[in-house]
């Protein structure tokens, strides 16, 4: 596995797995490639020091123990703002139930107390948006990207 380091034109950087470069270059032509936090499908190829990802590698012997304790457990000591940006949108999708474009009805039948509140999610237009805005009802805009839409294989 080669892992290579990308970015969007809107400057999000991430990592890309791939079986080689020449695999890279022909998911990048037929647009298989995209960023994970805005979908962007214009990316670039960032100069980075070569890394392979080989499965069956272990660790010299005594690496384990002079390992940080951010790296034993697999999170960055600091995540980028992407990152953490994807991990609340996980934790929103995960805590809130999907109602779809039945969303502007739904948010008013629980302001105005016909159902009981809950935690909810779905597309609404600009104008119903703002229909809700001037009833007092709070609403905010959040682009889920793509990748996090279906189910990840």
């Amino acid at each position: 596995m080669k892992v290579l380091d990308l970015r969007c034109t809107h400057g999000h950087g991430f990592e890309g797995w791939f079986a080689s470069s020449e695999d890279f270059e022909t998911q990048l032509a037929s647009g298989l490639v995209e960023c994970p936090v805005c979908g962007d499908t214009a990316i670039v190829k960032l100069l980075s020091a070569p890394r392979l990802n080989l499965g069956n590698a272990r660790a010299p012997q005594g690496a384990a123990a002079a390992a940080p304790a951010a790296a034993a457990s697999n999170v960055p000591a600091d995540p980028s703002p992407e990152a953490r940006w994807m991990r609340a949108v996980r934790e929103v999708l995960a805590k809130t139930e999907d109602v779809g474009e039945r969303f502007a009805d739904e948010a008013r039948k629980m302001h105005y107390g016909e159902t009981p509140e809950r935690g909810i999610r779905g597309q609404a237009t600009p104008e119903q948006t703002e229909a809700l805005l001037d009833e007092g009802i709070p609403v905010m805009a959040l682009p889920i990207p793509a990748a996090l839409k279906e189910t990840l294989q």
